[in-house]
């Protein structure tokens, strides 16, 4: 019986050296039946006074305040999308530090939390965003538990 099997998977793998588009569209098929998840990003930044960076979100009107981020892109690097988002929506270089937190947060969707650091000012907001403002953890607005669970995961500066 070893030898049928064994016989089998040799004209087996004969057939996919002579014909391997058949297991590359095979693949594709499996792929497309597959989840697919969204994943967003975002960036927890604290200043030298122990305060973390919110912004007012145009989009999330039920609870405006959170930390700054977004979407990546197809086949963008995580921490990539991080530095590009806060570049995008504040003008800011970042430094990513370390992954804070990673959580399903909707049916296919992913959200990373990166602590990140800068020694560069807000220069703009982006149309996505109406204001930000530095806060005490003990002060925090509403948030998305999401960002809260980021904020107190993440650590200030000389905290680390």
């Amino acid at each position: 019986m070893t030898n049928i099997i064994s016989g089998l998977q040799r004209q087996f793998r004969r057939f996919i050296k002579r014909f391997p588009w058949l297991i590359r569209g095979a693949y594709y098929v499996y792929r497309r039946f597959q989840r697919r998840y969204s994943v967003g990003v975002v960036g927890v930044l604290w200043n030298e006074r122990g305060e973390v960076l919110l912004v007012e979100h145009v989009f999330h009107p039920q609870i405006p305040w959170g930390l700054p981020g977004g979407w990546i892109g197809a086949d963008e690097d995580p921490s990539y999308a991080v530095c590009r988002e806060l570049k995008e929506e504040l003008g800011l270089d970042v430094e990513v530090i370390r992954v804070v937190l990673v959580d399903k947060t909707h049916p296919w969707h992913l959200d990373m939390a990166f602590d990140c650091r800068t020694a560069s000012p807000v220069s703009n907001l982006s149309y996505e965003l109406t204001d930000y403002r530095w806060t005490k953890p003990q002060e925090l607005p509403r948030l998305h538990k999401f960002h809260y669970d980021a904020i107190m995961l993440s650590c200030p500066p000389g905290e680390a």
